[in-house]
């Protein structure tokens, strides 16, 4: 009888493990390789003329439009929606202009953002991204 509660209990523990798991974010993989092409702008403004190129690779995100600013890369998390979006975070960081908090999501072939930027001397600006897959 001790070794069936003690079987029991060992099950009871990986299934408890193994539905956390499940529900864990996907971290790296889901969004890696895709790219997006997209138009941006500050919240509550049209998109202006340039656009915005987000990659996301091996774990990490870019934000193209950022590299004159010093922003580089910076590691993304993920997490696969029922529906079949992924939801994705990051913050990418500059050593003169402060960092962006990134907040998106994917569906298929579009992707949307908010993200803020945040600097010493300056109030936070809140700006939108959305894009479709590069092919």
């Amino acid at each position: 009888m001790k070794n069936r509660s003690v079987g029991l209990a060992g099950l009871a523990a990986a299934f408890v493990v193994a539905a956390s798991l499940s529900a864990a974010p996907d971290s790296i993989g889901s969004l890696d390789g895709k790219t997006f092409v997209a138009d941006w702008g500050e919240k509550g403004k049209p998109a202006g003329a340039e656009k915005e190129t987000i990659h996301f690779d091996k774990g990490r995100f870019h934000s193209a439009a950022c590299d004159p600013y010093g922003f580089g890369d910076a590691p993304y998390t993920a997490t696969s929606a029922p529906d079949g979006s992924v939801a994705w975070t990051a913050e990418t960081t500059s050593a003169k202009e402060g960092r962006i908090n990134w907040k998106g999501t994917v569906k298929g072939d579009q992707a949307e953002a908010t993200y803020v930027w945040t600097k010493a001397g300056q109030a936070p600006i809140e700006y939108w991204l959305k894009g479709t897959a590069k092919k």
